[in-house]
């Protein structure tokens, strides 16, 4: 092992440890990656750069724009609109057909928007029904993956791995190449959420209201501020009832005035109402508190809180959020969306402590008491989407089909060979914008930048595996421990190794560090490579262990209420057959 060798599986373990404790967004993680390579001098510039000019960055790009049209568009939502009623006619029929739905929409374009327009969709017809959103969520997200694996878009890592093959001399991967297997796994995994994995989902969420869902009863109480109070004529950010005690004041009534979401600068006045959020302890403070009276406990409900001109909401923090990683407080969450966070989902709990001081992490369900006027500026920010009501935006109907006819021939043109997936994506796109689908603006914000800069930063990593030497060193190791066993054991490990660890990291970041090593075996044995990038390629897709392994599983995981372990119970059987299933039949579509 020569210098450049360990240097290189030095930064490789670094970049595992950094993704899987994210202590670091893993787009920070990959520029970090980059740096110290670029800096080590074991790549030049150019070749730290040419992630940023690759085909696989430039078509995820223009597909997510791509996919943004059919989102402004309405041709999407249209199909969520059939679903709300399909359950109608029973839940079977209903989480069937829905399953298709998100499946085949996930096979052609960006499954994480697919998921977001379909969570507020399937939680209405979740209270309309009196189905727990649990039964219903888990499923659909599994469905999202299914689909994504049956054509070359269907996601960011099929595209990456085909671009990691071209590059090394090998042969890019045609759009329904991965068809085949794909449907099989489509089946396969949706008769085993139908039969078994369904009826493993506990009922975690109700069809109660807001308030009920988050036991908000047990923290809001009102109190009366009297004369002799020290906090009267201070003002909110200043008083030493919220100062000192940290609660949050939710509403005051001052007379025939209500004042709802009170600005920091409010001055609190003798005989003000104040509606409080705050733990048992803050309350049993607030009672040794001079010139403070507690009015008499009730049973709070939405209706409690909101008004004609404030609403109670629940929001989920996108994993594209500029808020992960931040806290309501740094952010000036209150003011910028002039609304206040009453709870918190985080990770599978309920937080109603410190809400300004929790870190937010993709996937957290805040319930938000916003203006009515707010409302549209809350969604425009593209940081979280209200779950709680379907969204009315006014899409461009008239534009739906040149948005699907665009898409259509983005996809033909694929198939048939008439033009690289990058070109007629990167066509495609401006086309949306040339005629009117899309503005120039909003296809810069539907690009994942986070997943522009990941792509960009690891595809550096997988340039020095190669380039080093370390891939073919860490191929030599697995040869000398697996491929005694033949070819066909070491699709297994490939599959198995990427599904172990896209369970705990970026899926992306796994394919592009396995992707170098499968490629440099595959020369060693003198056979050829696409079995083994199949195996990785399909693996890195198909994370249903844990509710951080996918973008879709984390969306869902506040809103459906689960916790891990449920990942955990449903998605460990799925894991196993689709590696057992991979393991017999990528050899025989794909043979060595």
């Amino acid at each position: 092992m020569n210098y450049e060798i360990a240097i290189v599986i030095a930064v490789l373990l670094l970049a595992v440890s950094l993704f899987v404790t994210e202590k670091l967004r893993v787009d920070l993680v990959a520029l970090v990656v980059m740096g110290l390579l670029l800096l080590s001098g074991i790549i030049t510039p150019q070749q730290g750069l040419a992630g940023f000019s690759n085909a696989a960055t430039l078509t995820v790009g223009a597909m997510f724009v791509l996919s943004a049209g059919l989102f402004k568009t309405g041709a999407v939502s249209f199909l969520g609109e059939i679903t709300s009623r399909v359950f109608k006619s029973g839940f079977w029929f209903g989480i069937i057909t829905v399953m298709l739905i998100v499946g085949v929409l996930s096979a052609f374009i960006n499954n994480t928007p697919v998921i977001a327009i379909f969570l507020p969709i399937l939680l209405s017809v979740a209270r309309e029904n009196g189905i727990s959103a649990s039964k219903i969520l888990m499923p659909v997200s599994f469905a999202s993956m299914f689909g994504g694996v049956c054509t070359l878009i269907g996601t960011s890592t099929n595209i990456l791995v085909s671009s990691i093959a071209q590059e090394n001399g090998l042969r890019a991967f045609t759009m329904f190449e991965f068809t085949p297997l794909g449907v099989l796994m489509f089946a396969l995994g949706t008769a085993y959420l139908l039969v078994v994995g369904i009826r493993l989902i506990p009922e975690r969420r109700g069809s109660g209201g807001l308030v009920e869902d988050f036991a908000l009863n047990e923290y809001l109480t009102e109190v009366v501020l009297q004369p002799d109070s020290i906090s009267v004529g201070k003002r909110i950010r200043e008083a030493p009832l919220v100062k000192d005690l940290e609660l949050s004041i939710v509403k005051i009534e001052r007379g025939d005035v209500v004042i709802h979401v009170p600005r920091p600068d409010e001055i609190l006045r003798t005989g003000d109402i104040l509606l409080v959020r705050c733990d048992l302890e803050q309350i049993r403070a607030l009672q040794e508190q001079e010139g403070v009276l507690f009015k008499p406990q009730q049973k709070w409900g939405d209706e409690s809180i909101a008004s004609d001109d404030f609403r109670l909401i629940e929001a989920v923090l996108l994993p594209t959020s500029r808020l992960v990683g931040s806290t309501l407080q740094r952010s000036n969450f209150r003011e910028r969306f002039s609304s206040t966070v009453l709870a918190i989902r985080h990770k599978g709990k309920l937080v109603t402590e410190k809400l300004s001081d929790t870190p937010l992490s993709a996937g957290d369900v805040l319930l938000v008491e916003i203006r009515q006027d707010r409302i549209a500026n809350f969604r425009r920010s593209g940081d979280l989407i209200i779950t709680s009501e379907m969204e009315t935006t006014e899409f461009r109907r008239g534009k739906a089909a040149f948005a699907v006819v665009i898409v259509a021939c983005v996809v033909l043109a694929a198939t048939f060979e008439l033009a690289p997936i990058v070109v007629s994506a990167i066509l495609g796109a401006i086309g949306l914008i040339l005629v009117g689908c899309i503005s120039i603006e909003e296809a810069y914000e539907a690009i994942e930048w986070k997943i522009i800069f990941l792509l960009a930063g690891v595809l550096s990593l997988g340039v020095a595996l190669d380039q080093s030497g370390a891939a073919a060193l860490l191929s030599s190791n697995l040869l000398k421990y697996i491929g005694v066993l033949g070819p066909i054991a070491l699709v297994s490990a490939f599959y198995l190794l990427t599904s172990i660890l896209t369970e705990t990291m970026s899926n992306n970041a796994t394919a592009a560090l396995l992707a170098p090593i499968a490629i440099a075996t595959a020369k060693t044995l003198d056979v050829d490579a696409t079995p083994f990038l199949m195996a990785i390629t399909f693996a890195a897709s198909a994370s249903f262990m844990t509710p951080v392994g996918y973008q879709t599983n984390t969306m869902i995981y506040g809103p459906g209420r689960y916790k891990f372990i449920d990942f955990v119970k449903v998605g460990s059987p799925l894991n196993l057959m689709f590696w057992i299933l991979a393991s017999i039949m990528i050899p025989i579509i794909w043979p060595f």
